[in-house]
């Protein structure tokens, strides 16, 4: 069975991933060899890109290509990779504290 490709919401996906990585545009398309216009109309999903595109943008961005294309199903590596660069220039002691934090709400998460 072929999927249709979205490309509004892989746009959107290429911003929040961006945005996430707290990168603008210009500095996406810089890395991308592509130009600040462009990543703005795929961001927008009025054009369409290439395999070769998005391959580099998965790249830049450190999601994997089906994340960036199908989006998320589950959670994946990719948001933990995101939440281990934001925590890596956090206070040690207090990403401890935060670590315990959440650990303690994923014990509680059924009850939600």
């Amino acid at each position: 069975m072929e999927q249709e490709l979205d490309y509004t919401a892989i746009g959107d996906r290429i911003r929040r991933y961006r945005e996430l990585s707290r990168m603008t545009q210009e500095q996406l398309s810089e890395l991308c060899s592509l130009s600040t216009g462009y990543i703005g109309h795929l961001e927008r999903g009025t054009r369409s890109p290439s395999l070769e595109t998005l391959a580099k943008i998965s790249q830049i961005l450190r999601v994997s290509l089906d994340d960036l294309v199908f989006g998320e199903a589950e959670i994946s590596n990719n948001m933990i990779k995101i939440l281990a660069l934001t925590l890596e220039e956090k206070d040690p002691e207090k990403v401890k504290v935060f670590l315990k934090t959440v650990c303690a709400l994923a014990d509680k998460i059924d009850e939600f």
